[in-house]
């Protein structure tokens, strides 16, 4: 997810929260990780929890979800909180995590973090069977 100023101002100031990343190299761990800026200039702040899973989470289909209210984001797996972030610690002046954030579903290859893609692995396939987005009433 991104902050919805994304394209007024800069990441990371918009924020940013990943409901969950998955690295091939590690296949039996799953991720959830916030970034925002801390202090001056463009320092980025990366905090998340991670979840160890046997069999890999690549064997069935999961419920990923984020439950975010004014005090916190919780992460969980198939109902099972294995995050929690604090919005208070994102201390900025500007905290992104009381604005709004849109949604987006991609598949992101490689780069520093994920490493190298051995080109023998594909064709793979990324399947999603649903996606479902709640507001509690009066909000």
């Amino acid at each position: 997810m991104l902050g919805s100023n994304f394209h007024d101002i800069e990441w990371p100031y918009s924020g940013e929260i990943d409901i969950l990343e998955f690295v091939g190299k590690d296949p039996y761990t799953i991720h959830a990780t916030v970034h925002y800026p801390q202090g001056k200039g463009s320092t980025i702040k990366s905090e998340g929890g991670q979840l160890s899973l046997d069999p890999s989470p690549t064997e069935d289909f999961h419920v990923y979800g984020m439950n975010w209210d004014s005090e916190k984001i919780q992460f969980s797996f198939d109902d099972h909180v294995y995050y929690t972030f604090k919005i208070e610690d994102a201390d900025t002046k500007n905290n992104p995590f009381k604005k709004p954030f849109f949604l987006i579903i991609n598949l992101a290859l490689g780069g520093k973090w994920a490493g190298d893609i051995d080109d023998a692995i594909f064709p793979q396939e990324y399947l999603i069977d649903y996606v479902r987005v709640y507001k509690k009433a009066g909000l």
